[in-house]
């Protein structure tokens, strides 16, 4: 005989489910948290605008360097979209960021959105004509760029106004989820609709979700400008300038990304690899891998909020992008280049949450509107040159070569300013001081303050 009881027949079952509750657990882990939609009715409203407008917007995104190519047939054509982006994108971005701290964010947002849908009825005017003209494209692209640039700012630093403190990694990964969405199904769908309705049809449902967005931004609560900010000039925005500057964490995450992005961003040759690849019905698929590759982060990011060293994942990611582009450019199969893509959504949208987490656990409420608008700079300047890189660089190596080289030099840009930057290594949310004081900070806001739904 032995000292062990045998195991009853009751017992049986609640032995099995424990590891069938731990399973279970550790999915529910990995989940997104929803507390911030729980908590937020204007979050909610917010996140919803989001998702329909970006919709929209990814079908226009498609459907504009499409056209372009239709009417002209150069890469350097396509590229040159992302050229006249860029000088608004720098000067309403900067300036964006002052009238975000300055003035009411919900009329901003309102305003720049509505005006926004305005263009977009110009592309579809343009669409419609007989002979579609090229010049309006890029002035819609110019305009574009710098509504968005303005409205950006104000979005980006309206977050920490409406979600509690502890929240704020969680309503990263929210709005994170809600781009890489509206990024899947905005251009697959939009490959369908441009190949089989025409270009027109895209541009009138992209306008169609900017009305829907207006009426749901009309409802968000008002957001008026904080007692400390200043008012927009040259001097606030050197101010801001001066914050990001002197603080090397932020400073890091800056200038990687930027450098990931111009070396390594492939978008304005896909059209052209599509061809190469004799697959011109993969474009759509192309353009959606990178945002489905972000939504499978996005939809496992729970173990997001267990990470403390966001610097370092900042820096690996970014690293791991620029691997994905060389995979991408070398393989000569469409489906292990669409995976690659995928791949490269996925690093690239870790290396946003951690981005994201970073500041907005650790700057000023004052400040947040400016240090936003230096920060559209460095996640969307990046992408703007990074077309006009790889359209340029197409027309003189090639269209492979433009996308692995890229990648190649990405991961040895990044691992100099990961050793040029130790405070961004070295950056832990735990200790760091300036995420200490904020959290502090907004602790005792929310106790003075509390939060309703």
């Amino acid at each position: 005989m032995t000292d062990d009881a045998p195991v009853s027949p009751a017992a049986l079952p609640a032995a099995h489910a424990e590891p069938a509750a731990d399973a279970g657990a550790r999915l529910r882990s990995l989940l997104p948290d929803l507390a911030p939609w729980r908590a937020s009715a204007d979050f909610r409203r917010l996140w919803l605008a989001g998702l329909i407008t970006n919709f929209g917007s990814f079908l226009t995104f498609v459907a504009l360097p499409v056209q372009m190519k239709v009417l002209t047939g150069s890469a350097v054509a396509v590229g040159a979209i992302g050229a006249v982006e860029l000088v608004p994108l720098i000067v309403f971005g900067l300036y964006g960021g002052a009238l975000a701290d300055a003035l009411d964010k919900r009329k901003l947002i309102l305003y720049t959105e509505a005006g926004q849908g305005l263009l977009c009825g110009g592309l579809l005017v343009n669409a419609l004509m007989p002979r579609p003209a090229v010049w309006p494209l890029y002035v819609v692209a110019a305009l574009s760029s710098a509504l968005g640039s303005v409205q950006r700012p104000a979005l980006d630093s309206l977050v920490p106004r409406i979600v509690a403190h502890e929240h704020l990694p969680a309503a990263a990964s929210l709005n994170s989820l809600r781009w890489s969405v509206g990024g899947v199904a905005g251009p697959a769908l939009a490959g369908v609709v441009v190949a089989y309705a025409g270009l027109g049809w895209a541009y009138a449902v992209d306008l169609v979700t900017f009305v829907v967005s207006v009426v749901l931004i009309v409802g968000l609560a008002a957001s008026p400008a904080a007692h400390e900010a200043a008012k927009p000039s040259l001097a606030s925005i050197a101010q801001g300038a001066r914050y990001a500057w002197n603080r090397k964490e932020l400073l890091g995450t800056y200038v990687i990304d930027l450098a990931a992005m111009f070396f390594a961003m492939p978008l304005a040759v896909l059209p052209f690899l599509a061809d190469e690849l004799h697959a011109a019905w993969s474009l759509g698929l192309m353009y959606a891998a990178l945002p489905a590759g972000a939504m499978l982060v996005t939809l496992t990011s729970g173990w997001t909020s267990r990470v403390h060293r966001h610097g370092r994942m900042v820096a690996l990611a970014a690293a791991c992008w620029g691997l994905a582009m060389v995979g991408a450019g070398a393989v000569h199969d469409v489906w292990l280049v669409l995976l690659f893509l995928v791949l490269g959504g996925c690093c690239d949208m870790v290396s946003g949450i951690f981005r994201g987490a970073m500041w907005d656990q650790t700057i000023p409420d004052e400040l947040r509107g400016r240090l936003a608008g230096i920060e559209l700079l460095s996640y969307s300047v990046g992408p703007q040159l990074g077309q006009v890189r790889a359209g340029g660089t197409a027309a003189w190596t090639g269209v492979r070569a433009s996308i692995w080289a890229g990648g190649v030099v990405c991961v040895g840009a990044v691992g100099v300013l990961a050793w040029c930057l130790p405070q961004l290594m070295r950056y832990d949310v735990r200790t760091n001081e300036h995420a200490v004081r904020m959290r502090s900070a907004r602790g005792q806001a929310a106790l003075s303050h509390p939060h309703h739904p």
